[in-house]
């Protein structure tokens, strides 16, 4: 009887590459995948005579708009209700009328106004789960002092670690004029 040895040879029937097919397959799938999550998806792409490729979109006939009046225009947010763009019709306050001594240097300082000068549309900053809202607590002949609040999210709820910029707005009871806005930081609300 014939003694077994410690490391056999390899059996005859098995090709020399085949000890690598399962990590070339998985790196082809890895490729694969990575290769059809770079491609941009067209939308506008429809089913060509039902074969599952698809076909471009015939170029349309229509003008392009010429003008932006020929656009959707997006609706006003509410006062308060942040969002990302300062409105289109406002008009940005110099810096000698925002009073920012209140804020933390590194805040932004932007403030315009529109809707006739009775709405004040303020770049401030919010962060994690935290969103930031702006009230007007004093209105003066001499100036108008607005409170911008940051409120917490639930305490059990895991945040983000990232500052946001959104413009939130606050709705005066006289139009602006040549007052001074007085920007300060409100302790957080949770």
């Amino acid at each position: 009887m014939r003694a077994r040895r410690c490391n056999p040879k390899p059996d005859p029937y098995r090709p020399e590459g085949m000890r690598h097919l399962a990590k070339m397959a998985g790196i082809g799938m890895v490729l694969a995948a990575a290769a059809a999550c770079g491609q941009a998806a067209n939308d506008t792409a429809a089913p060509a005579a039902g074969n599952g490729t698809f076909a471009p979109p015939a170029p349309s006939s229509s003008p392009a708009p010429s003008s932006s009046k020929d656009l959707p225009v997006p609706p006003p947010a509410k006062p308060g209700k942040p969002t990302q763009a300062v409105p289109e019709d406002s008009m940005i306050l110099q810096p000698a009328q925002i009073d920012a001594t209140q804020l933390p240097a590194d805040y932004p300082r932007e403030v315009s106004v529109s809707n006739g000068g009775t709405v004040l549309n303020i770049r401030a900053q919010e962060g994690g789960c935290g969103h930031v809202s702006a009230a007007p607590i004093e209105q003066t002949d001499k100036r108008v002092v607005i409170n911008l609040v940051q409120t917490q999210a639930q305490t059990d709820q895991m945040c983000t670690m990232d500052i946001r910029t959104p413009v939130v707005t606050a709705t005066l009871g006289a139009p602006l004029g040549q007052r001074t806005v007085v920007l300060q930081e409100a302790p957080r609300k949770r």
